[in-house]
């Protein structure tokens, strides 16, 4: 009996781990702009009755839940380039790294659409009752952004791996 240790390494499932990467990437970052989306824009409708003058200035936190859509999209659509199959030398190691960077990639955009959500509806119904939290609100939102723009980089960094693993 033979043992082929190449075929052990690299099993016909490893471009399953690299495709989930990928889609872990772009469900979880749209599930994280849906619900900042839906949040920010509920604090807008409340606050357009009291003060319909700020709507176009209270609509920076939905564009920047949006944003977050996108951040998904790209790394998506890196890790399906980088997918092979496995008689190309995919290897599980690549595999699950790239499960691993979809997942830190989704599960951020997540946090960041959820804080900016929360942030967006407290922001403007308070921008409304006093304008000068308009400036703080956006700097929040930076700071929430940055959650995810941050995490990218982690992201990056095990899609990038030179060594065979």
């Amino acid at each position: 009996m033979t043992y082929d240790l190449h075929a052990a390494e690299l099993p016909a499932y490893t471009p399953f781990f690299g495709y989930m990467g990928a889609a872990c990437a772009q469900i979880f970052t749209v599930l994280g702009a849906a619900y900042g989306t839906a949040k920010s824009a509920v604090g807008i409708c409340s606050m357009g009755v009291m003060r319909p003058e700020l709507i176009m200035k209270s609509v920076i936190p939905v564009i920047m839940a949006g944003i977050i859509a996108i951040y998904g999209l790209v790394v998506a659509i890196v890790l399906k380039g980088k997918v092979n199959s496995a008689s190309n030398g995919y290897s599980l190691g690549h595999a699950f790294a790239h499960f691993a960077a979809g997942l830190t990639c989704g599960l951020c955009g997540l946090g960041a659409g959820y804080a900016i959500g929360i942030v967006g509806d407290a922001g403007v119904r308070g921008t409304a009752q006093q304008p000068r939290l308009f400036v703080g609100m956006v700097l929040i939102l930076i700071f929430s952004e940055c959650l995810e723009v941050r995490l990218l980089s982690c992201a990056r960094n095990l899609l990038h791996l030179k060594r065979h693993l």
